[in-house]
């Protein structure tokens, strides 16, 4: 009989954590572009709760559904998410914004078929790596036909286009690849195939090439190329250390592109200031990656032990792409900052992704002092308490 325990409270305070942050800064930054598309302030504020209120139940419920019941699922997963990929295309079936085939569905309720991918493909590639066992090293065997999956799946997201998120699937492929015991070598001849494939994909699409003289030179077009990251910059600077404050964002006035959404960081940090993004964002999610590490270390199996690091690997991968373009660290480039950035179809599969790693979490194999995160908080209330309920020797005399 498997054995359960408590799931670990640090994913579950810091994923919480995350989507309030989420909801108050959506609630900030759309009221602008929701009140000129829609006629209410508040219109993408709703939607968003929403779709936190339903992520949030199907995360509550995968919390105690046994994760082991993915494995026969695995293949039809995968097959869903390829096909989405493809369906996206249809003309009728998937619509296009901004540029982007990326959705299905019609007005409020749409899906973007890549947040399913992302959840198929490590589901998947957790059954078939932990199958292949010592065969994982084999170049025929396991590393060929993973580089043609993974040149099929990053080439429909490239066509759609969306290079960012290409990259965020590639990267929890390899990762995942290299957990499972994949070869070094291999791993660096897909490295290197990937740059080429890349620069090709920069090169083909004009608005790419731009981007990339851009991240070079930020001053190169201003108004033209550069303009979105030069106002995602603006909104950091106007903030400084502390912020304007909660709800007085200049650059969400039509200023800032994508104000509610991926370039949520910006509004974050002219809003509340560098203290902010710490508090709010950096430390919950090098938390959520700590203890998501530690579920990953300490699961009872492989399949386990690759679908923990591939989530883990998801919100980290992805927060870092997200981050590193609106600081100009990163070639800009459009991918939602994990539980943060309104859209529903994001937030739901990661809330998705969380519930299964909380699941991990309560069949892991820990000692005595990981099974409880909290055990050094309480050590040290029970001391402070020892200490002053402790009779001074004059009142102990006096007891006498």
């Amino acid at each position: 009989m498997r054995k359960y325990h408590a799931p670990d409270p640090w994913l579950i305070l810091t994923t919480l954590f995350l989507v309030v942050v989420g909801l108050f800064m959506v609630s900030s930054a759309s009221v602008v572009e929701s009140f000129q598309v829609t006629g209410s302030n508040s219109h993408y504020f709703v939607r968003q709760m929403i779709f936190a209120a339903f992520g949030t139940g199907l995360w509550f419920f995968l919390q105690r559904f046994d994760y082991h019941r993915f494995r026969p699922l695995a293949t039809i997963a995968l097959f869903i998410g390829v096909g989405l990929l493809v369906v996206v295309f249809i003309p009728g079936v998937g619509f296009e914004a901004g540029g982007s085939r990326r959705w299905i569905g019609a007005g409020d309720l749409t899906l973007q078929v890549t947040e399913v991918t992302k959840l198929a493909l490590i589901i998947y590639l957790a059954f078939w790596f932990e199958n292949k066992g010592n065969r994982i090293r084999s170049f025929y065997n396991t590393f060929l036909p993973f580089a043609l999956l993974l040149a099929l799946i990053a080439g429909l997201v490239i066509a759609e286009p969306d290079m960012g998120t290409a990259m965020v699937i590639a990267g929890i492929a390899i990762a995942m690849y290299f957990y499972a015991g994949g070869e070094v070598k291999h791993l660096l001849m897909l490295l290197g195939t990937g740059i080429l494939a890349a620069w090709a994909a920069i090169q083909a699409a004009p608005y790419r090439a731009a981007r990339w003289l851009t991240f070079l030179n930020p001053a190169r077009d201003p108004l033209g190329a550069g303009y979105h990251i030069n106002q995602a910059l603006i909104a950091l600077g106007s903030g400084g250390l502390f912020g304007l404050g909660f709800g007085h964002s200049r650059q969400k006035f039509n200023f800032l592109p994508e104000a509610s959404s991926d370039s949520i960081l910006a509004i974050i940090g002219e809003e509340l200031g560098l203290v902010g993004i710490l508090f709010l964002v950096i430390i919950p999610l090098s938390i959520f990656i700590w203890r998501g590490l530690k579920v990953a270390q300490n699961a009872p199996d492989v399949f386990g032990k690759l679908m923990a690091m591939g989530i883990v690997f998801w919100v980290g991968w992805q927060a870092t792409i997200n981050i590193g373009a609106i600081t100009g660290l990163l070639p800009l480039t459009g991918v939602p900052l994990p539980f943060i950035s309104q859209g529903g179809t994001s937030l739901v599969f990661v809330m998705i992704g969380s519930g299964i790693l909380l699941n991990i979490s309560r069949q892991t194999i820990y000692d005595k002092h990981d099974e409880d995160p909290f055990i050094w908080g309480r050590n040290i209330w029970s001391r402070l308490t020892n200490f002053t309920s402790r009779i001074s020797p004059k009142e102990e005399k006096s007891a006498k």
